[in-house]
C-alpha cells in the first residue's frame, strides 16, 4: 500500500505551520497508512485501534463538557453533554468513521465534543463493532442498536439529529435507508462530513484528487471496503448509499474539503438528494482535507458553526 505520510499538504500557511496541527496530522495521516486491515496481525491492528483512542483523549475540546460511558446491551456507547445545558428535547447519534476498521470512543471524542459545544443538543457516539472481525451488517445492527436506545429513552425520531464522518458517514445514511424500508419514522437531519458513499469509487476523484489529498490513498479504500464487505455487491444500498432510493431522507447538510479523494462521493450524493426532492446543502471548504472539522482550524470551526446554523434553520 502506498504511504503517503510526506505528501505536502496545499494549505494556507498559518493552518500548515499551527504546533497544534503538526501532530494531529501526522497522527491521523499514520492511522489511514498503516497497512490493509486484513493483512495486519493482530497486534498491529489493536495498536492502530488504542491509538486512535489516545489520540481523542488528547485532543477533544472538553471544556464545560459532562462526557459519561456505559454500556448498551455490551456496546460501549457515551454521553456527551453540556454542564450547563440549554434545554433542548433533541440528541445527536453520531457515527464515527474509521474505514469501518478502527474507530472507538476516544475517537469520536473530538467531532462529539465539537457537536455539543456548537448545538446544545446531547450527543450518543457508540463503538460499533469493527472489521475485519465483524463485516457487514454488524455496523448496521450495532447503529439500529443504538437507534432503538434513543427511542426507547422517549426521543421522538424527528428531535435526533443523526450525524457520521466519513464511513460513519455512510453508516448514517445506511441506517437512514434501513429505517425507512421498515416504514419507521426518520431522523430530523443527516449531517455528513466527508462521507463515504459509494464503495464501487465511480468518482472522479478517486483519481483526480489522488496527488492533493495528504489523508487517503485508493489503496486505502480498497482495502476497508474488502475487509468490511469483501464478495458483496459494492453497489448495494447497503454498502454504497449513493445509490439507494433517498426519497423522503430528512434534510441533509453535506460538508467536505476539496482536497480529498472522496470529494465525488459528497457531491454525487448532493445531486442524488435533489433530484430525489431532499433538502441538501453542500458546503467545500478549500484547501481543506477528509474530516478537516477534527483538527484545531478555523476553517473546522467555521464549519461546525455552519452544523449549528442548519439545525437551528430546519
Amino acid at each position: 500500500m502506498e504511504n503517503k505520510l510526506n505528501l505536502p499538504l496545499k494549505k494556507k500557511k498559518n493552518e500548515a505551520e499551527s504546533p497544534r496541527l503538526d501532530p494531529l496530522m501526522r497522527a491521523l495521516k499514520a492511522l489511514h497508512s498503516a497497512g490493509a486491515p486484513e493483512t495486519m496481525t493482530e497486534e498491529e491492528l489493536e495498536h492502530q485501534r488504542r491509538s486512535q483512542e489516545v489520540l481523542g483523549r488528547l485532543t477533544a475540546p472538553m471544556a464545560g463538557m459532562d462526557y459519561e460511558e456505559f454500556s448498551l446491551g455490551g456496546m460501549n456507547a457515551a454521553w456527551m453533554r453540556l454542564k450547563a445545558p440549554h434545554g433542548s428535547r433533541h440528541a445527536i447519534l453520531y457515527c464515527h468513521g474509521g474505514g469501518y476498521t478502527s474507530g472507538n470512543l476516544g475517537y469520536a471524542r473530538v467531532l462529539a465534543s465539537k457537536l455539543a459545544h456548537v448545538t446544545g443538543y446531547d450527543v450518543l457516539s457508540f463503538e460499533y463493532r469493527l472489521a475485519p472481525e465483524h463485516p457487514y451488517p454488524a455496523a448496521v445492527e450495532d447503529a439500529l442498536r443504538a437507534w432503538d436506545h434513543l427511542m426507547l429513552l422517549g426521543y421522538g425520531a424527528r428531535d435526533v439529529v443523526l450525524a457520521g464522518d466519513s464511513a460513519g458517514g455512510n453508516l448514517a445514511l445506511v441506517l437512514c435507508h434501513r429505517l425507512k424500508a421498515a416504514g419507521r419514522r426518520l431522523p430530523g437531519a443527516l449531517v455528513l462530513m466527508s462521507p463515504w458513499t459509494d464503495m464501487t469509487m465511480s468518482g472522479a476523484s478517486y483519481a483526480e484528487r489522488v496527488e492533493s489529498d495528504p489523508m487517503l490513498t485508493p489503496e486505502y479504500i480498497e482495502a476497508v471496503r474488502t475487509a468490511y464487505a469483501g464478495g458483496r455487491d459494492y453497489a448495494s444500498p447497503d454498502l454504497s448509499p449513493l445509490f439507494a432510493d433517498l426519497t423522503g431522507f430528512p434534510p441533509t447538510l453535506i460538508q467536505a474539503g476539496d482536497h480529498e479523494i472522496l470529494y465525488s462521493d459528497a457531491e454525487m450524493l448532493c445531486h442524488a438528494l435533489e433530484r430525489a426532492g431532499v433538502p441538501c446543502r453542500f458546503e467545500v471548504s478549500e484547501g481543506m482535507w477528509h474530516v478537516f472539522q477534527m483538527f484545531p482550524l478555523r476553517k473546522a470551526a467555521a464549519a461546525m458553526e455552519s452544523v449549528a446554523r442548519f439545525l437551528l434553520e430546519r
